[in-house]
């Protein structure tokens, strides 16, 4: 029978052997069941996050039936907020992956700037931004900027040019406390960058709040 562990849902491939690789770097033995669904984030950026709500819960619902109820982690920053709502009708926790991030990010200083290669992407970030800061009853400036070229890049299968184009723009930020990187897929820019400003990216914080979900609901 196949064990229940973390649901993790992608809008992407190319973040299945991230994690898995985060797995075993930090998590050995943690079971991951991948979702893969590019069309939620295309009809996303065209209707607006909302309109994935019935596409979404239909895809969650089925997805742990195997492996009995599980939670899950949703990897995209873009219906992160839409996801976490269906919490109460899925009956498991839902996880955004960069809420860990956020949380950290209005931790480490007041004003932040959030870079992101999609603009559908900046709007939930900042609102997740406002929503930590004022649990942590924090008072924090958010700034966002798009990466100019960056998901053309991306699209193109070119990460090395993706990562660069996002590593630049993080070393161009001026008047920052802390840099989030918005989207799942610019963590490996963090380790490309030159800024004193402390860079954030969400895989490694998210999977491991993830993980101690599965713990939680044991």
């Amino acid at each position: 029978m196949t064990r229940a562990g973390l649901v993790l849902l992608h809008t992407s491939p190319v973040h299945v052997p991230v994690f898995d690789a985060l797995r075993d770097r930090h998590h050995p033995g943690a079971v991951l069941h991948h979702l893969v669904e590019p069309e939620l984030l295309e009809r996303a950026r065209t209707e607006g996050p909302r309109a994935v709500a019935p596409a979404l819960l239909a895809v969650l619902a089925s997805a742990p039936a195997a492996a009995g109820p599980a939670p899950v982690l949703v990897t995209c920053s873009t219906i992160g907020a839409t996801a976490e709502s269906l919490a109460p009708e899925l009956g498991v926790p839902v996880l955004r992956v960069d809420r860990p991030m956020a949380a950290a990010a209005v931790r480490t200083g007041a004003r932040i700037a959030v870079l992101a290669a999609l603009e559908s992407t900046l709007a939930p970030t900042a609102e997740l931004l406002a929503e930590e800061a004022e649990a942590g009853e924090r008072r924090v400036s958010v700034r966002t900027h798009l990466v100019a070229g960056a998901w053309e890049r991306f699209e193109a299968g070119d990460t090395g040019g993706y990562l660069a184009r996002v590593a630049a723009a993080a070393d161009a930020v001026t008047g920052a406390d802390v840099i989030v990187l918005a989207q799942a897929s610019m963590a490996g820019a963090a380790g490309l960058t030159t800024s004193p400003v402390p860079v954030l990216s969400s895989p490694a914080p998210g999977l491991a709040a993830g993980l101690r979900l599965t713990s939680a609901s044991r």
